[in-house]
């Protein structure tokens, strides 16, 4: 199953409207949301790490033939 970090941010996202309070609670609940949502998004947007390839060699050493 794969997260869907797109809904994820949403309900992020909303939860930070609904803690709207002056309180220390809070501000300490939005400070952690403000961090999940930093990691929700990087995770969303990360790319999988690519193979690399060796590029293959002549035996030889030589340069291939130029096409004509």
């Amino acid at each position: 199953m794969k997260s869907d970090f797109a809904a994820a941010h949403l309900h992020l996202d909303r939860a930070c409207h609904y803690l709207r309070g002056d309180d220390e609670t809070s501000r300490a609940a939005l400070a952690a949301l403000d961090l999940v949502i930093d990691a929700v998004a990087a995770a969303q947007h990360a790319r999988p790490m690519a193979e690399v390839l060796p590029f293959p060699r002549r035996v030889n050493g030589g340069l291939p033939p130029l096409a004509s």
